[in-house]
């Protein structure tokens, strides 16, 4: 299977600031991240995060986007729109002690994360060749894990940028944080 993973806009949301689950509103245009992306894709089913954020960006990249809530970033509990500073430094230790299964926090652990995302791709995979995903980089994270086979000493610190597109096929991951937009006159658009 090819997996297209697409990060969602930049969401409106003060820096410094714990999010995950919180249904935040694009702070940037999802049908110009869609343009910026759409030469990547293929003609394929888009599945995407309920969330906001993700939902128009699915919107903007196909007319009848499937969503699954399983798709959603993950659940920080107490923490979440909490500023990081407020969180405290022994709460953020023993996440990091632990950043698979801890739970601290009264959200959900990555390891919940991975188990719930794992089981919805494998269920696209089934169905489809090939899937665009429209989603937040804790998700992609977990894809990265799990269908790149990445190890967590690479996945857990692996960044994914605002508006971007990645791709996984044949167990790795080909390339990531890719847009493809105009760089002179109304020619084709390159990649970067």
């Amino acid at each position: 299977m090819r997996l297209f993973l697409i990060r969602h806009p930049r969401p409106e949301v003060a820096d410094g600031i714990c999010y995950g689950r919180s249904d935040l509103p694009p702070a940037d245009d999802p049908v110009a991240v869609a343009d910026r992306l759409k030469p990547l894709l293929p003609d394929a089913p888009v599945f995407s995060s309920p969330l906001v954020r993700c939902r128009l960006l699915a919107e903007a990249l196909h007319p009848a986007p499937r969503f699954d809530d399983r798709l959603r970033e993950a659940d920080f509990g107490a923490w979440e729109m909490k500023p990081w500073r407020d969180i405290g430094r022994a709460a953020i230790d023993a996440w990091a002690a632990d950043p698979l299964h801890f739970a601290g926090h009264g959200g959900e652990s990555v390891a919940m994360l991975r188990e719930r995302v794992v089981a919805c791709v494998e269920e696209i995979a089934a169905q489809h060749d090939e899937a665009v995903l429209v989603v937040h980089a804790g998700v992609m994270k977990v894809c990265a894990a799990a269908f790149a086979g990445l190890p967590a000493s690479e996945w857990f610190g692996f960044s994914f940028a605002y508006g971007t597109a990645a791709l996984i096929e044949d167990g790795r991951l080909v390339w990531h944080d890719r847009v493809a937009q105009r760089v002179r006159g109304s020619g084709p658009p390159e990649l970067r």
